[in-house]
């Protein structure tokens, strides 16, 4: 009898009923548990390995294999630490500008385990692309100059297909006041931009952009030795050869000067054309240094003169027509205001000095950089990048993006 009234009785029945019941409700809590904590691993993982494959995009053709396996690894490690994650196992590899990484892991289960199930893979991918479209056709260099780069009084500069780049972090990076007027394919600033109302762009202005690299950072000329001329002074039509013209050379008014073929040494003076003179050569390249005087040479070359200068298109200067050393004073003063029959072709490549720039519309259809420390256009000039014999080296901002 009593146990058939134990069999019988209802009382406290609903624990053990609650008690199986809950077992599922509690597993299903147990599995969200884990599964946000390996999602938490997976979304740090991933963003770690977008930042690094970013930052990696931009240096592929500079860096070795082992050099790039060594960053790969430093740059992700610095961005990513779980205390979650075990087995962690990461590759990576570079194709021109592209980079491609993968991270693997393994992530523990905490209440999944009480089911039989340990631990859940976790993976991630990533592929980023670093492109250029290398139509730069000025560049100041300085990093901080205000108005590294200027348009004053009633100029108008036309770059024609091609952009200014300036990558001085002041507030007034570029200038452009009065009535100038500046026409490019695009313009970028690594600061911002003063006068933007007087700038026409087909791409747009872009402020705060990154550095744009010098793109003859790498160049240099060949080693010179004693003086060939001292004061050379062109007063008639002459031909001269490559040398060392210690304290510059003159060009006089009515003079035409040819230079044959190679580079000309400019150590101490000035490069001096007069108005009504005639500066002409193919080949070429001026370079603008001291070694036996005591102060660097620059130049000069003033209204009505005309020049028509073309670089090498082989050899340590290609594609370089004016070549100013990088150890003179930043600042020092190179005036290229030869009016309508100026054409310097190639590269005019003056690293720390500020160049002063009237060009003429003969440049419209040809190739024509501008890389100095800080530009000044002084009057109407026009660029273009048709630079396909001329040995110049191209730049521009590196765009980097993540690919699907």
């Amino acid at each position: 009898m009593l146990i058939k009234r134990f069999i019988d009785c209802r009382k406290g029945s609903v624990a053990p009923m609650l008690a199986l019941a809950a077992l599922p409700l509690f597993g299903f809590v147990g599995a969200a548990v884990d599964f946000s904590r390996a999602a938490s691993v997976r979304t740090s993982m991933q963003t770690a390995l977008d930042a690094t494959v970013l930052m990696l995009a931009k240096d592929t053709q500079t860096q070795s294999d082992e050099q790039f396996s060594a960053s790969f690894t430093s740059y992700f490690n610095s961005n990513f630490s779980h205390p979650d994650i075990s087995n962690l196992n990461v590759t990576a590899s570079k194709s021109s500008s592209i980079v491609t990484a993968s991270a693997t892991g393994v992530v523990a289960h905490r209440f999944m385990g009480l089911i039989g199930l340990s631990a859940m893979n976790v993976a991630v991918h990533a592929k980023a692309e670093a492109t250029a479209d290398g139509l730069g056709c000025v560049l100041s260099l300085h990093p901080h100059a205000p108005g590294a780069a200027t348009g004053q009084g009633s100029t108008g500069v036309l770059l024609n297909g091609c952009s200014l780049y300036d990558n001085s972090d002041s507030v007034t990076a570029l200038t452009v006041g009065g009535s100038a007027h500046i026409t490019a394919y695009s313009v970028g600033v690594v600061g911002k931009v003063s006068g933007e109302e007087n700038i026409t762009t087909t791409q747009g202005i872009r402020t705060g952009m990154g550095i744009v690299k010098d793109p003859y950072a790498a160049a240099s000329y060949p080693a010179f030795f004693g003086c060939t001329e001292q004061n050379f002074t062109a007063k008639n039509d002459i031909t001269i050869d490559p040398g060392v013209y210690c304290n510059g050379i003159t060009v006089h008014s009515g003079a035409v000067l040819t230079l044959n073929p190679g580079i000309y040494y400019l150590d101490g003076g000035s490069l001096t054309v007069n108005g009504g003179a005639t500066l002409t050569g193919v080949g070429v390249t001026l370079v603008f240094t001291k070694k036996n005087k005591n102060d660097y040479a620059t130049a000069s070359i003033n209204g009505n003169a005309t020049i028509n200068l073309k670089p090498p298109n082989y050899g340590s200067t290609a594609g370089i027509v004016i070549f100013g050393d990088r150890q003179m004073p930043v600042g020092t003063s190179f005036k290229f205001n030869g009016g309508a029959e100026q054409y310097l072709g190639g590269a005019i490549y003056v690293p720390t000095g500020e160049v002063s720039f009237s060009g003429g519309s003969s440049t419209s259809t040809s190739c024509t950089q501008l890389i100095a420390g800080t530009v000044i256009f002084t009057g109407n000039s026009n660029f273009a990048l048709n630079c396909a014999n001329y040995g110049t080296k191209p730049f521009s901002p590196t765009i980097v993006r993540l690919m699907s």
